[in-house]
């Protein structure tokens, strides 16, 4: 059995969702074969050293499901980008970058965390490609955290107010760029977060029929994908327990 999960989006704000993710990793995922994390596990990573809280019980937690025997793979989102080596070794977390092609009950899946699939956005696409830059990282995560907080809330600040002036299809995945990335890898599902409207979308290319799975935040009850020999479902973590 595999799991995926995604938009957990963990902060101290949200202690009920550090709280749902702890039981989801020592209860549903001790039973999988491999967890897969794809993007904004954290609401906001200022680097490995950025030890706030639910931060260093979250690593914990995952420490642990990687030394009972569960891998955990790791794609960042946009809102843990910041996410490196020194966080890898502490958690024994695998960072994987996307689009990752996995194969699975004799299929072929691309997993992403979502956001560059939403190609109409141009303004965040812009952003994201400035974001990335290791330069700009580097010069980021040399600065005092206290600083980085203070940049990282005036970033979060401005984008908000420019969210709320865009249309929602906008920020929504554009279905050219979800055929050409299933084509170029190759696969016949994929799953991703970042846009919080979970949902299975089936249709069909030359090739034959293909899926979309999109994974749900953890605002509300959360949602996770669990793909075994019955197929793929979404389901909320809560459930799995039962």
């Amino acid at each position: 059995m595999l799991l995926f999960a995604s938009d957990v989006h963990l902060s101290a704000h949200r202690p009920g969702a550090v709280a749902a993710f702890a039981e989801f990793l020592a209860g549903p995922v001790r039973r999988a074969d491999r967890l897969y994390l794809l993007g904004d596990v954290f609401d906001l990573w200022l680097g490995d050293d950025d030890d706030r809280p639910p931060h260093p019980e979250v690593e914990t937690a995952l420490a642990e499901t990687v030394a009972a025997g569960v891998p955990v793979d790791l794609i960042r989102g946009n809102h843990d980008f910041l996410l490196g080596d020194a966080f890898a070794r502490r958690t024994g977390c695998r960072l994987v970058d996307e689009p990752l092609v996995i194969k699975a009950m004799d299929e072929r899946a691309v997993l992403l965390h979502g956001d560059t699939l939403c190609t109409r956005d141009v303004e965040y696409q812009t952003f994201r490609r400035y974001a990335r830059d290791p330069g700009i990282q580097r010069a980021f995560l040399a600065r005092p955290i206290e600083e980085r907080a203070r940049e990282a809330a005036k970033v979060r600040a401005t984008s908000s107010s420019r969210t709320r002036l865009k249309p929602e299809d906008i920020m929504d995945v554009t279905d050219d760029e979800v055929v050409r990335v299933l084509s170029k890898c190759g696969a016949t599902r994929m799953i991703h977060g970042h846009t919080h409207r979970p949902a299975v979308h089936e249709f069909r290319l030359e090739t034959g029929p293909v899926s979309r799975i999109v994974l749900g935040d953890w605002y509300e009850q959360g949602t996770v994908l669990v793909w075994d020999e019955a197929g793929c479902r979404l389901a909320s973590p809560g459930s799995l327990s039962a």
